[in-house]
Parts: structure tokens; C-alpha cells; sequence
């Protein structure tokens, strides 16, 4: 059994027009240009807005407008600032419709999905909201006694923020937040692909109470010269990156130059484990939701199921089961569970990994399928019994593939799951709390959900290690990111 393209209109969930009717008056209410950078549907290839195409001098204009903002709001108390960004969270919530119905349209994903990102993406502002007023510092002895250390907090200064695709909205939130929130101003960069989410976010700030100039947003397509122009310019003091490890060496190397703040999440190459105790419900339910939030377009997708032998027969049926039972189509179709991958390379990419894997020896247990569509869609698959030496047990799979592997004792599976050069997140099922935090602390990963899915969270610091990345986003190590530490040594007169 082979992957293979078929047709399949008739398998597909098709949209409710109303919903992207909806999607449609946000797009025209932007005030977009006649020509640009054009944006369409994965779903169903409609063209639906152009962008501006900026170039390498006008994003240098975008820099010297939101650095002259950024120097009056670093000015503003911790407490305007967060009064500004409450105004902005409220906003967010109050428009979480259209907000959804807008991600749903230009990135694909089901509407019930869009909406949680939208709750996700708002907790990162409500977060920052309440973070500005409580800013580090300290008042220390010094240990000889002759003076007083007084440690305070500054904003770093201008920040170049570089979003991703996948999470439109979330990954935007994410970056702008903390930056409002330290007193920095922003030129945001989104990916091309989705970038209209961005443009009314930034809108609702704007309505919000923040600066008219301290945010900007730009659209380009070329990337490198912005990259060249924007981070060699001495204004900018911070970049905050998510995306490939090979892009974010790139800027790694130019921000070297001038030793600028950074913030980088890279790619991923998660491992999912599932131990003979763990519950197989709640593991098959939690490898579902690691594999196939966003049609596993994720950074933190599970990417190598590891399943330990003597469970692993049940779960591999329970999985196969599940993931074909999933309804894929557009998003704003009724009971859609998985939508459109971004484009048509990354159904190539989908069709040639599991080829790979099946020439390799895996068992294809569903899936492996493309669809003859307008868009861009990829059957939920299940591959048993992948190799090693597979292309889809190494690469970043982006896509609805589970690549499952067996194991048979943890020192075996630790082994196996730190053998990459990424660390950003892991995932680990079981009963035993022992064996819970024992194999999470020898995973070589920044996080990890224990029994669960779907670990990010507005309050955790998220991040990885090794190759996926430095730097932390959201909890209080997401404000960090955005403030210079200084000290005051105030000598102390002897009065003895």
C-alpha cells in the first residue's frame, strides 16, 4: 500500500459561506492596497486581499517612526502601559469572532480551533497586562558593607519581532505583549502568507490606546533584505524570531554584529513516549491532540510517536481508528476536525514522507492520501513500524502524519528521543509519577506535557534548547526578554 493522490471532492467537509462572509467584512474594513503581495485560501485557493510589498528602504522609514514612538512610551509608567494593553485584551475578546473567522480564512484551520487560538493569543496580552506592573528589581547590602545595590528594570529598546505563519495570531500576541508591556515599540514583520490577522490586531491595539507610530507592521517579499537592512540598523536593540532553525542562524549571525537582544524559536522534532502503564484512552487522546492541533503545523507537534511494546498493538488501533474518523475540509465546515495544509509544497512534502516511510518498511494504516481540491488537503495518516532511517523519523513533519515507533525499556526510548539536534518539546505518557518526572527531567527539551497534549500556556515560559532556539516567551521570563537589568551602587557614609 502506497501514499497516492485521489479524488475526493465528496470526502471533503465543504464551508458554510455565511462564515467566510464574515471573514470577508473584516478583510475589507483594513483598507488594503489595490496591488501588493497577494494572500489567498489554503482551503479553496480564493484570492482574498493584497498586502503591502515593502522594501528594504521603507521598512528603514518604519524603523525611525516606531523608534521615535518607543522613546515616549518608555517614558509612560508601568501602569499606563498596562491600562493601554487591558484595552487592548478587552478589544481582542470582544471581536473573538471575527478575529477566528479571519484565521480561519487566510490560514485554514477549523473554526473551532481559530477560536481557541484566539483565546490563547488574548491570555498573552491579559498576561503582559498584568506582568507590567510588576516589574523586577531588588535593594541588597553590599557584602562589605559600603554601599547599597539597587537593581532596576529598563526597556531594551526598539524590538523587531518575526512571526511565523501557522499561528497568526497567537505568535504575534506572543511577541507584542511583553514588548508593549517593558516599554519598547515594535516593527512586526509577518509571514506573508497570513498576514492579515496581524494587520487587525494591531488595528484593535491602535483603538486600544496604544501609539498610532509604536507599532509597525511590515509585509515584504524579501525577507533577507529586510533581515540585512532592519537588524544592521543601530535603532534596533532586540529581535524576536519563530521559525526554521536555518533562518534563525541567519539572523543569529546578523544580530551577532550588533550584539542585539534575541529571542529565537526554532524548529522541532518532538517526541511523543507511551509507556506499557499509561492510560489508553488518555494516551491516544493526548497523541491526537499533539499530532493534529492545527493539522500538525506546529513547532510542538508530536513528530516521533515512541510506543512501548506491550501497549503498543492497542494504541496503534485505537489511534488508527480516531485519525481515520477525522473530518477533514475547509475550516468553516461543520464538524471539520482537520482543515488545509498551508499550500500545495507542503502536501508534496506529506505524499513524499510517507512514500519514503512505506519504501522504508512502515505499515501505512490509514491515510497517505492527497485530494483532488482547490485546496490544499492531506488525509490524517498513520504509519506503524517506521525505520529509523525514514525520512519522516527525522525531519520536522509540519503535517498530519503519525510516525509510530516501538520500544522496549526507557533507557532505550531517552536514548532515542535525544538523538536530534532539536529541543523544544516532548511528551510523555504514564501512570507513574516517578516515571513521570524521571524520563521528563532526561528529555534534552525546553518543555513537556506529562499526560497532555497540548502544553502551552500564557503562564509557562516557553522555549527550547539545543537547536530550537534561546530566549523565552510568555510567564515573567517573556518580560525579561524585553528589559535591560541595571544596577545603582549607592556608597553609604560611615557614621561611626
Amino acid at each position: 500500500m502506497t501514499a497516492s493522490t485521489t479524488a475526493g471532492h465528496s470526502d471533503l467537509v465543504t464551508a458554510d459561506p455565511s462564515a467566510a462572509r464574515k471573514a470577508d467584512a473584516v478583510i475589507e474594513s483594513l483598507s488594503l492596497p489595490a496591488t501588493g503581495i497577494p494572500v489567498h485560501d489554503p482551503a479553496t485557493g480564493e484570492f482574498l486581499a493584497n498586502v503591502p510589498d515593502i522594501d528594504a528602504g521603507a521598512a528603514l522609514e518604519a524603523v525611525r517612526i516606531a523608534d521615535t514612538a518607543s522613546r515616549s512610551w518608555a517614558n509612560t509608567t508601568p501602569r499606563q502601559r498596562a491600562d493601554v494593553l487591558h484595552n487592548w485584551w478587552k478589544l481582542l475578546v470582544e471581536n473573538t469572532e471575527q478575529l477566528a473567522h479571519l484565521i480561519t480564512r487566510e490560514m485554514g484551520k477549523p473554526l473551532s480551533e481559530a477560536r481557541g487560538e484566539v483565546k490563547y493569543g488574548t491570555d498573552f496580552v491579559r498576561w503582559y497586562a498584568e506582568e507590567a506592573v510588576r516589574p523586577g528589581g531588588g535593594f541588597r547590602e553590599a557584602p562589605d558593607g559600603g554601599s547599597n545595590i539597587l537593581v532596576r528594570r529598563a526597556p531594551v529598546g526598539l524590538a523587531v519581532l518575526i512571526t511565523p505563519w501557522n499561528f497568526p495570531l497567537a505568535m504575534a500576541t506572543r511577541k507584542i505583549a511583553p514588548a508593549l508591556a517593558a516599554g519598547c515599540g515594535a516593527v512586526i514583520k509577518p509571514a506573508t502568507l497570513t498576514p492579515l490577522t496581524t494587520y487587525y490586531a494591531v488595528e484593535l491595539a491602535r483603538q486600544a490606546g496604544v501609539p498610532e507610530d509604536l507599532i509597525q507592521v511590515v509585509t515584504t517579499s524579501k525577507s533577507g533584505a529586510f533581515s540585512e537592512a532592519v537588524l544592521r540598523d543601530d535603532r534596533v536593540r532586540k529581535v524576536s524570531f519563530t521559525g526554521s532553525t536555518g533562518v534563525g542562524q541567519q539572523l543569529l549571525k546578523i544580530a551577532g554584529e550588533g550584539v542585539l537582544r534575541t529571542s529565537m524559536e526554532l524548529g522541532g522534532n518532538a517526541p511523543l513516549i507511551v509507556f506499557d502503564d499509561a492510560d489508553l484512552e488518555r494516551a491516544v487522546n493526548g497523541a491526537f491532540a499533539a499530532k493534529l492541533r492545527n493539522g500538525g503545523q506546529s513547532c510542538i507537534a508530536a513528530n516521533r510517536i515512541y510506543v512501548q511494546q506491550g501497549i503498543a498493538d492497542a494504541f496503534v488501533e485505537a489511534l488508527t481508528e480516531k485519525l481515520s474518523a477525522a473530518p477533514v475540509g475547509n475550516g468553516f465546515g461543520h464538524g471539520t476536525v482537520v482543515g488545509p495544509l498551508i499550500d500545495n509544497r507542503a502536501v508534496a512534502q506529506m505524499l513524499a514522507l510517507t512514500e519514503d516511510a512505506v519504501a522504508k518498511g512502515a505499515q501505512l494504516r490509514t491515510g497517505g492520501t492527497a485530494y483532488d481540491s482547490a485546496g490544499h488537503f492531506f488525509a490524517p495518516t498513520l504509519l506503524d513500524h517506521v525505520s529509523t532511517s525514514a525520512d519522516v523519523a527525522n525531519a520536522e513533519i509540519f503535517g498530519p502524519i503519525a510516525a509510530i515507533q516501538r520500544f522496549g525499556t526507557e533507557s532505550e526510548v531517552v536514548a532515542r528521543a535525544n538523538q536530534t539536534e532539536f529541543g523544544l518539546a516532548g511528551y510523555v505518557f504514564t501512570e507513574s509519577l516517578d516515571r513521570a518526572f524521571n524520563v521528563a527531567d532526561r528529555l534534552e527539551t525546553g518543555l513537556v506535557g506529562i499526560n497532555q497534549g497540548v502544553p502551552s500556556n500564557a503562564a509557562a515560559p516557553f522555549g527550547g534548547v539545543k537547536q530550537s532556539g534561546i530566549g523565552r516567551e510568555g510567564s515573567s521570563e517573556g518580560l525579561d526578554e524585553y528589559q535591560n537589568i541595571r544596577f545603582y551602587n549607592i556608597a553609604r557614609r560611615d557614621t561611626h
